[in-house]
């Protein structure tokens, strides 16, 4: 059996490598490269090529630099034009193999992250019969900010142009485009969510899965143009295409850092500013407003979040608050005024650091998943809801202790053997909880259904899947939050 494959698109022919019983095309360019005139042009369609493509390494990120300087996924900054490219992983790239398709989303704060990290290989996926793709797009200022002579949301353009790619060329890699379930983490799971209160990507996907899903709240049309406001404020620059498209990365980046750290007094917020928004015509209305009224996609969906986010990331910096400061300093990660004195009251124990660590996993990722679960049972879609609830041991370097963000991916891709794994899950994580978390992603991309041991949630019983050393499904778990936020 041949190590390499050839597959058909749209564009031409691309080479890639066979690994066991996973195939693997990497960088395929689904729209042209975004420099010159289409920097900050909505994406056009890559042009054909002649010959066969070799498709063999991972293609060019749109970061140019880490979120941080350690993160928890490793994720390379790869040097090149041709960002807008995409990857595909299949177990059989046969036209007539009609696989599931699981398209991902990466995550990094709409600011970083790429497709390319070892921890979105998709041979388990492949292994379980399931076509994994996965997708690069801009970022930032180039993907996100509100600049005068572009069209808005370009990231979110990008990801309804990668979906129009996987419509028009998934078959020839083994997958059914009738069978596309979109997914993402983090940032990707915001993406998700955008996806689905997009009319224009509604056809595009059968289902969706958002994992830590986080968007930018508030996020109407008049804070998108309050953020461009802000930039220009902060760097002088206008934010327009003639001032911004001629930009080296560096300047750009240095910008979008004037943008999004805090001012002169001010303390550091985790707040999306670069992120999509409602601008009234691609997005026409808020993420939270389109799963309240119904108008976002009503197709299966699985979402929910770890149980410590973000704590661990603002518990130490949070250690020495005195009480009398704990209000303050919650109302500035975000808690409503009206909800402080309950969240005080419901975390009344718990260390300082604890309490706002542990307020900002709430505001950014728990309650606005929480919300969406109880607009779609309102409605009775089939929604499945979780938490991911297994810690890591306390002598972990990253998250020690905690059920921290990022955490349960190596689980849910089952590559607990993946680079930097051990160092946020220990050296020991459990393949049990790998093997139920992942069986039941593949369950729910191939039968729109997670399986008999995961009930969907509902108005009555609000059944939540904990995922533990020892899986298990609990009515109503987050009744306390559930009814302080949303009443």
């Amino acid at each position: 059996m041949t190590d390499q494959v050839t597959v058909a698109t749209t564009r031409g022919r691309v080479l890639g490598e066979r690994r066991g019983g996973s195939v693997r095309f990497l960088g395929i360019p689904y729209a042209e490269a975004p420099v010159g005139d289409l920097r900050f042009a909505a994406p056009v369609p890559a042009e054909p090529w002649e010959g066969v493509r070799a498709a063999l390494a991972y293609g060019p990120t749109a970061q140019r630099r880490a979120l941080a300087e350690v993160t928890v996924i490793p994720e390379p900054t790869i040097p090149g034009a041709e960002t807008l490219n995409l990857n595909v992983f299949t177990p059989d790239p046969s036209p007539d193999a009609g696989l599931p398709v699981l398209v991902w989303i990466h995550g990094g704060g709409f600011m970083a992250g790429c497709s390319a990290s070892p921890w979105y290989d998709g041979r388990a996926f492949n292994r379980d019969g399931v076509v994994l793709v996965s997708v690069g797009y801009r970022l930032g200022v180039e993907g996100f900010l509100h600049v005068e002579g572009a069209p808005d949301n370009r990231g979110v353009l990008d990801w309804i142009a990668a979906l129009e790619w996987v419509r028009d060329n998934v078959a020839g890699f083994g997958g059914d485009p009738a069978k596309v379930t979109i997914a993402g983490q983090s940032a990707g799971g915001g993406a998700v969510q955008t996806l689905m209160a997009t009319p224009s990507a509604h056809g595009l996907f059968r289902a969706a899965l958002s994992v830590s899903g986080a968007v930018m709240a508030p996020q109407t049309r008049a804070d998108g143009l309050a953020v461009a406001a802000r930039f220009t404020e902060r760097t002088g620059v206008p934010a327009t295409v003639a001032e911004l498209r001629d930009r080296s990365d560096d300047e750009l980046l240095d910008l979008m850092d004037k943008l999004t750290g805090p001012g002169p007094g001010e303390p550091p917020s985790v707040a999306l500013r670069l992120a999509p928004f409602a601008d009234g015509e691609l997005v026409p209305a808020p993420v939270p407003e389109a799963f309240a009224d119904g108008t976002a996609a009503d197709v299966p969906l699985m979402l929910g979040f770890t149980r410590d986010e973000f704590t661990s990331f603002l518990e130490l910096a949070a250690a020495d608050l005195p009480a009398e400061a704990l209000p303050s300093a919650l109302r500035h990660t975000g808690v409503p005024a009206g909800v402080v004195d309950g969240y005080l009251a419901l975390h009344r124990g718990d260390s300082p650091g604890r309490i706002v660590g542990g307020s900002v996993t709430d505001v950014l990722f728990r309650v606005p998943a929480l919300a969406i679960a109880e607009a779609r049972a309102r409605r009775s879609l089939p929604t499945w809801f979780y938490e991911f609830g297994w810690t890591a041991p306390p002598s972990v370097p990253v998250g020690g202790g905690r059920a921290g963000h990022c955490l349960d991916l190596p689980f849910a891709f089952d590559l607990l053997d993946a680079e930097g794994v051990t160092a946020v899950a220990g050296e020991a994580p459990p393949q049990g909880l790998a093997d139920a978390m992942h069986a039941a992603w593949v369950a729910f991309v191939r039968d729109l259904d997670p399986g008999d041991r995961w009930p969907r949630y509902t108005a009555e019983d609000r059944r939540t899947m904990v995922w533990d050393a020892e899986p298990r499904v609990r009515p109503d778990p987050l009744r306390p939050e559930r009814e302080l936020w949303l009443g």
